[in-house]
């Protein structure tokens, strides 16, 4: 009897062991994944350090989001980038160069030029819609990534405006932040390599503090974006989104 009781409890510990592994999808992932890198607003300090194949650059910038569809963004320094402010507002974005006191509106082919020169384009600052409104998401296997056991994601495309056909995701399987990601165009080309990094405790939250963006097309070491300050859910002022904040 006693051995039947053991086996029995080893059966359904067996048992919730491969429902519980079973039990999540992709598109769970994606959700958690999500509660750790969105917030309904935050407030940014940050470093951009640009690796050139000739010389490496760093910028300095505070930005300003609301969800994913307002960001306003400043940058401090250098001298020579300082005063330039960008604004987006759901699918509209608009430059203000203090140099020479103009606001330009980005849009179409524009919106694939380099940001300040660094890997990043301004089409990818753009994508303001949820993952899952985009790619069908399934797990494709696990592997480590230092020492942080990972799933493997694949998304493809399912809407023909998305930036990139296919994307590979590596997530932690504990923490549920990204820590690497493939994109690849229509023809199966590697566009660019993102690596997450320095993941820190923030306001009861796993936060990637450090991501480096690799355009695979472009020479150098690729642009670091580094987090200097953060803060989740601040009230911000109306006006912060508001074009008149270009020149004020």
């Amino acid at each position: 009897m006693r051995t039947f009781k053991i086996l029995s409890l080893i059966s359904c510990l067996l048992f919730i062991s491969i429902i519980a592994h079973g039990q999540i999808t992709a598109n769970e992932i994606l959700d958690r994944v999500k509660e750790n890198m969105n917030s309904e607003s935050t407030i940014t300090e940050s470093k951009m350090v640009i690796r050139g194949k000739r010389n490496t650059r760093e910028i300095v910038s505070k930005g300003y989001a609301e969800g994913n569809e307002k960001s306003f963004t400043e940058y401090l320094s250098p001298e020579r980038e300082k005063g330039t402010k960008m604004l987006k507002l759901e699918d509209k974005l608009w430059i203000y160069n203090p140099s020479t006191d103009r606001t330009i509106q980005l849009s179409g082919h524009m919106l694939r030029q380099s940001v300040m020169g660094s890997d990043l384009s301004y089409e990818d600052m753009m994508e303001d819609r949820e993952l899952i409104e985009i790619y069908d998401a399934t797990i494709i296997g696990e592997e480590k990534i230092g020492d942080r056991n990972c799933y493997i994601l694949e998304l493809n495309a399912k809407v023909e405006d998305a930036s990139y056909q296919k994307r590979k995701t590596w997530v932690d399987t504990e923490r549920f932040i990204p820590l690497k990601e493939e994109l690849f165009a229509k023809s199966g080309q590697l566009l660019k390599r993102v690596s997450l990094s320095d993941i820190q405790k923030l306001d009861g939250r796993w936060y990637p503090t450090k991501i480096n963006y690799k355009d695979m097309l472009m020479s150098g070491e690729g642009t670091d974006f580094i987090v200097l300050n953060i803060e989740f859910n601040p009230e911000i002022p109306d006006y912060i989104f508001n074009k008149a904040s270009l020149k004020r």
